[in-house]
């Protein structure tokens, strides 16, 4: 039988101002499906600190016209209490997926008639160009309508500050509480002042690729190899908007595009998820880069901030690299070329993550850089960025979720630097006679050989945040004294800010905003992190081991030993 508090909203919906087509929607579900009208409305969509994503559809707990417009009106009156009369505008863009656009005008709509000034994109835009419009523009905030790398029937709507970076402290938790006060779409201001809104065009796109270009450190390697083979896919997404034209005029001469993902569209038809991190997404690609014996594969997701690359491995195989390896050679690249190139600065700094590779942090040690580890998510780089600006240099950072944030001119992860830093790197590599496979293993001899893999357990529906909080209790509850028969020497809680090591018995304060994120450290230096995923029903698992690599031809043998380190953690945790 149905809550009863679940039934009072969904006779509101059926009684409100609400329009015909969202309340058909709703009958048809009170006809044929009693189990996903419940999921529809057993809860409010979160907007939490990233702002919102979820199935579409009609309900409270689904992405349509009034959970984005209730969101957007508890943002401007946000903006309007920091701000107060002041000129306050924002930007907004949009990706491929289906109602990304109509979520977006909505989005402008709502700003305009709260008297903000809208800045809306004349068409879909990767999510990284958002960034820096906002900061071109001298923007107070932004929205991106998007879903990232999530399947077909989801969407979202992420939330920027004034630096072109998500929300952080203190605006994301004082954001979601005016959210959370808009508890009507009467309370919205839906139309009026459409003359607010300005639209974007082909003006912003130059002003993005020319600072793309700009981050090129060896641009003479390109014209020297402006022919390698390059293959790239666009999964359907933003990415076939402006990265072939910005590898164009970079000058790579040799680009072949995935012709079968190259038309954007929200129903992704060739791929059941649209991630670069999925073999099963970037396959036709594979397949076209095996076919023109490429130098480099690359994929990005629907809205542009995440890159996927494939090279051929020393059997002349073509691999996937996970976004561990792709962090570890982009970073190398840029201490590498900076120094090599005479551009390096004493206090150049780079930035990882809590769960990104520590060989991150080998690599910076070994190049007396600063290297900073800061919360999953690039709000948090961008937040350590603006702190550091005027005392540190800023070059690189990243982490494991396929992400890169070149140079400071944008604050979130951009697959479209990516790409064209990563073309270069690959000419930079053929210029030493290199592959990219066998620079990462000379990586491997020189700093040890890292390896990391990654476990996402997706627990569903109504019960699933409850079984994922349950997880997390028991762990800090009853935290394992052996993994895999190791000693477990240290526990890191991120909620609790405490890192303990088990045994000396000393704590130490985490100095990092509260996160619900565990890790073990055992005896031989593997780690295993446990994070309930903010955006999805998931809870992740990270593990990390590492070894010594003393011969490059020992590469295969030692890749083995470590696999089954990783398969012996995971089976004694049981997942």
């Amino acid at each position: 039988m149905m809550n009863l508090l679940i039934e009072e909203k969904i006779n509101y919906w059926l009684q409100g101002n609400f329009n015909q087509s969202t309340k058909d929607e709703i009958k048809k579900l009170q006809a044929e499906n009693n189990a996903q009208l419940e999921d529809a409305f057993y809860k409010n969509l979160e907007f939490g600190t990233g702002g919102l994503r979820g199935l579409m559809g009609a309900g409270t707990n689904r992405m349509n016209k009034y959970t984005v417009g209730m969101a957007t009106q508890g943002f401007a009156n946000y903006l309007r209490a920091i701000y107060g009369t002041d000129s306050i505008s924002v930007a907004i863009a949009y990706d491929c997926r289906n109602n990304s656009k109509f979520f977006a005008e909505t989005t402008a709509a709502v700003f305009a008639a709260n008297g903000i000034k809208v800045f809306l994109f004349e068409n879909l835009r990767p999510t990284p160009e958002l960034s820096f419009a906002i900061r071109q523009l001298k923007c107070k905030a932004g929205v991106v309508c998007t879903a990232s790398h999530n399947p077909k029937e989801y969407n979202g709507y992420k939330a920027y500050w004034n630096d072109g970076g998500q929300l952080v402290p203190p605006h994301d938790k004082n954001v979601i509480l005016e959210v959370e006060k808009i508890n009507s779409i009467d309370n919205v201001k839906w139309e009026g002042n459409e003359g607010n809104i300005s639209i974007l065009g082909e003006k912003m796109d130059k002003a993005y690729i020319e600072m793309v270009k700009g981050l090129s450190i060896y641009p003479e390697l390109i014209q020297k190899h402006h022919s390698i083979k390059i293959v790239y896919t666009s999964i359907h997404g933003t990415g076939i908007t402006i990265i072939p034209e910005v590898l164009k005029q970079m000058g790579f001469s040799n680009v072949h595009i995935v012709e079968e993902q190259a038309i954007p569209d929200g129903n992704f038809p060739t791929v059941v998820y649209p991630n670069p991190e999925e073999s099963e997404a970037m396959r036709i690609g594979l397949n076209k880069a095996k076919e023109y014996d490429a130098d480099i594969l690359l994929g990005t997701d629907p809205d542009s901030d995440r890159v996927g690359i494939g090279v051929k491995d020393n059997n002349g195989n073509w691999i996937l690299l996970n976004g561990n390896q792709t962090a570890v050679l982009a970073f190398n690249y840029v201490i590498e070329a900076r120094r090599k190139k005479g551009i390096a600065k004493a206090n150049d700094m780079v930035v990882s993550t809590i769960v990104t590779t520590d060989m991150i942090d080998v690599i910076a040690k070994a190049n007396e850089i600063n290297c900073y580890n800061v919360l999953t998510g690039f709000k948090w780089i961008a937040e350590l960025v603006k702190e550091k600006e005027g005392f540190e240099n800023y070059i690189i950072g990243g982490e494991e979720s396929f992400g890169l944030m070149i140079g400071d001119k944008i604050r979130d992860k951009d697959a479209v630097s990516a790409v064209s830093l990563l073309c270069e790197m690959v000419a930079f590599e053929k210029e030493n006679g290199k592959s990219i496979f066998e620079k990462l293993v000379q990586l491997y001899c020189e700093y040890g050989f890292y390896k990391e893999h990654l476990i996402s357990v997706t627990k569903k529906g109504i019960e699933g945040a409850q079984l994922i909080s349950e997880m997390m209790a028991n762990y800090r509850q009853h935290p394992p004294i052996t993994i895999a028969g190791l000693k477990v020497v240290q526990i890191l809680d991120y909620e609790a800010q405490v890192d303990k090591n088990l045994l000396t018995s000393e704590m130490k304060v985490i100095n990092l905003p509260k996160s619900n994120v565990l890790q073990f450290v055992l005896e031989d230096g593997s780690k295993i992190s446990a994070r309930p995923s903010g955006t999805e029903p998931k809870i992740k698992f990270y593990f990390s081991v590492n070894g010594i690599l003393n011969n490059a031809l020992d590469f295969e043998n030692v890749n083995n030993q470590l696999q089954q380190k990783i398969d012996a953690i995971v089976t004694d945790l049981k997942l």
